[in-house]
């Protein structure tokens, strides 16, 4: 079987960052996947699922509400090695065209102090599986360490 595109990626190089994973397209539109790499892969430790869980709550209602991008949000989930997460847009798009955006999600996150939204049994197969400080100091250091000023080498996969 042929390799997916995304295991022909370093991920011995793969640094956090923005990254685009895959354009598809769907009759005339184009579907823009992003890699939104949080961690090191094969070098930090991975993320553990009740953060991860949180910032997949935090940050999709977030998206979702977003007055510029909230039509253009298709899905944002993590990825299964928990070092990231999938962003999916629909239109054509680069990394640089979402910096701004993914600067005020992790804010948000950041910031977040209340009830995590759909972190209930009725709306959540797993709503007890939450870690809102440590979602929020995640979300601190990778606004801090990679959003802030991020370089062309964390928007662009190595080769």
């Amino acid at each position: 079987m042929k390799k997916i595109a995304s295991f022909t990626v370093n991920h011995l190089t793969l640094l956090p960052g923005v990254y685009v994973s895959r354009k598809d397209h769907i009759g005339a539109e184009v579907v823009t996947t992003f890699d939104i790499r949080m961690t090191r892969p094969n070098f930090e430790p991975v993320m553990n699922t009740a953060e991860v869980h949180t910032i997949e709550h935090l940050g999709a209602t977030f998206l979702r509400n977003h007055k510029e991008f909230e039509d253009k949000i298709v899905y944002f989930g993590p990825m299964g090695c928990r070092t990231g997460f999938y962003l999916i847009l629909a239109g054509d798009y680069e990394s640089k065209d979402i910096v701004e955006l993914l600067r005020e999600m992790f804010v948000f996150i950041r910031d977040f102090k209340d009830e995590v939204p759909g972190a209930a049994a009725r709306d959540c197969g797993n709503y007890l599986d939450m870690n809102l400080p440590m979602a929020n100091y995640l979300a601190k250091k990778y606004y801090e360490e990679v959003l802030c000023q991020i370089s062309e080498e964390r928007l662009n996969y190595p080769d």
